[in-house]
């Protein structure tokens, strides 16, 4: 089965071919995602807008590049002047910018199910970069991409992810990805960021992280999202790093084969500290990198799939 979606709207409905062929499509275009080759033309004509109602370096930058280096002009729009700050709706927003020649937009938005709506209501391809805590697909994607690159498969591994489950949407469409690719996820965190609902998602859930150190061979930490939480989520930071930040003396404790990933933005000295952040293990600039190519290939396929019918 070959990619047929104008859209990438979560992990959560994707077939295993389907996320097979992102990153298979990803490999064949990472030599060109790096700038080390001749820009690609694969989208010559076509125009990407991104509309980020949310701050992001990695993914808005990561798009941005993606869609040039396949030949796509980028129209970038500064959400914080426009109109939806006098009353537009998104939708509003969103159809009026397509109006004006777009093929793709590429959105971001603290509001859940917000790249759904705009999917039933454009003709251009609607990319989901993040929505609320739901879902951040091409993030997921990219770490799969990584894990296969660092393994050679996904199917039999090990992950565990740490961190504040609850609010995470990068968790999210890790699961779902993992899950058909055939991993074994462990989500681990203090109850009141991990809870016991996403046992029924197809996760195991822990909340003690040292026992489950020797079994890993993907451990992914993910920051504690303060902008998504009421006061007393943790009792603190401090006593969150204590618990279940990883420095030295935790990294030596998982497998010699094992990785440490982050999707970032890394708080440096909780969940990471900066010997095991930039040591010989951890993914962390990889997973940058390989989200340039990871992008690229969802454009091309939406882009693709949009023009086929």
């Amino acid at each position: 089965m070959g990619w047929r979606r104008r859209h990438l709207l979560g992990t959560r409905e994707l077939a295993r071919e389907e996320i097979e062929c992102v990153l298979d499509t990803a490999a064949d275009l990472m030599p060109f995602a790096t700038g080390g080759r001749e820009r690609r033309r694969d989208l010559e004509g076509r125009t990407v807008a991104s509309l980020f109602f949310e701050p992001s370096t990695r993914t808005r930058t990561s798009f941005d590049l993606a869609a040039r280096r396949l030949g796509a002009t980028v129209a970038g729009f500064a959400v914080a002047h426009g109109s939806t700050v006098k009353g537009e709706t998104t939708v509003d927003t969103a159809r009026n910018i397509e109006a004006m020649g777009l093929d793709a937009i590429v959105v971001r938005s603290a509001h859940a199910g917000t790249p759904d709506l705009l999917a039933r209501h454009l003709r251009a391809s609607v990319i989901n970069a993040g929505d609320g805590a739901r879902e951040h697909p091409t993030q997921a994607l990219l770490d799969l991409y990584t894990m296969r690159e660092s393994f050679g498969q996904i199917a039999g591994l090990h992950v565990l992810i740490v961190g504040d489950i609850g609010a995470s949407r990068v968790a999210r469409s890790n699961l779902w990805a993992l899950r058909r690719l055939g991993a074994e996820v462990t989500l681990c965190g203090p109850p009141t960021l991990v809870p016991r609902s996403f046992e029924a998602l197809g996760a195991r859930v822990v909340h003690r992280l040292d026992p489950e150190l020797p079994h890993a061979d993907v451990l992914m930490l993910l920051r504690i999202q303060h902008e998504r939480h009421v006061v007393g989520a943790i009792p603190s930071v401090r006593e969150y790093a204590r618990l279940f930040g990883v420095n030295a003396e935790r990294a030596a404790r998982l497998p010699q084969h094992a990785v440490i990933m982050h999707p970032g933005p890394i708080n440096r000295g909780v969940e990471l500290t900066p010997e095991v952040a930039d040591g010989t293990r951890s993914t962390v600039l990889r997973q940058t990198r390989n989200g340039v190519a990871v992008r690229m290939a969802v454009l091309k396929l939406c882009l693709e799939a949009r023009a086929g019918g």
